[in-house]
């Protein structure tokens, strides 16, 4: 369990790197494809991502695989807030921009859509981390995280990053990190479970 938390801590500090340059960048179009490095470090190095595990568990949903989901979650949790907190306090123009963006985030979205951005974000970051897994090409990643990021999606482990960079404290920030939580987990089983129904229904 340390082991697959402290490599979900990994997957949480790439992310924030990640968020980093997003928020440096003046070009929000080279931030989105900056922002990429991330997910590629994290796969090619095996690092436990939440939003990349997510989606695999209609193939595998025993005691193991429940708990390398949670192991990823706590550590990408871990990950992202102290280094969120340490940019806050070292780079206090990122905090000002994570800051911005965030209350942005909370005061012109509603349940339903956070609900509605994270869940397309879910299919997506499936998406990405599937093709690399089958096809072992970093094509799916390269497309796939600008896409969530410049349509405006929610990733929860980002949007981790980015709260904890902003300062902001609240209940309502944290009831909309667990709807976004909740929507990637349910965009991330989509694909895959309308995949085995259609496959059940093939063989029958």
């Amino acid at each position: 369990m340390l082991k697959r938390t402290l490599s979900g801590v990994c997957a949480g500090i790439l992310i924030a790197i990640g968020g980093c340059v997003y928020l440096a960048c003046d070009n929000r179009y080279a931030g989105a494809v900056l922002f990429s490095v991330a997910l590629l470090c994290i796969c090619y190095k095996g690092y436990g991502l939440f939003t990349g595990k997510v989606g695999f568990m209609p193939e595998k949903y025993d005691r193991d695989a429940w708990e390398v989901l949670l192991a990823a979650l706590l550590g990408n949790a871990i990950g992202t807030f102290a280094c969120g907190y340490a940019v806050r306090f070292g780079m206090p123009a990122l905090g000002n921009a994570a800051e911005i963006l965030c209350q942005g985030k909370l005061d012109s979205q509603s349940f339903p859509q956070t609900l509605l951005r994270a869940v397309f974000c879910g299919v997506l970051m499936y998406l990405a981390v599937s093709i690399f897994r089958d096809h072992k090409t970093p094509v799916g990643i390269l497309f796939c995280i600008p896409v969530f990021i410049l349509s405006g999606f929610e990733h929860s482990i980002a949007d981790c990053f980015y709260f904890a960079a902003s300062g902001i404290v609240s209940w309502r920030a944290c009831g909309f990190l667990w709807t976004v939580i909740l929507g990637n987990s349910l965009g991330g089983v989509l694909l895959p479970l309308l995949g085995k129904i259609g496959k059940k229904e093939k063989q029958a």
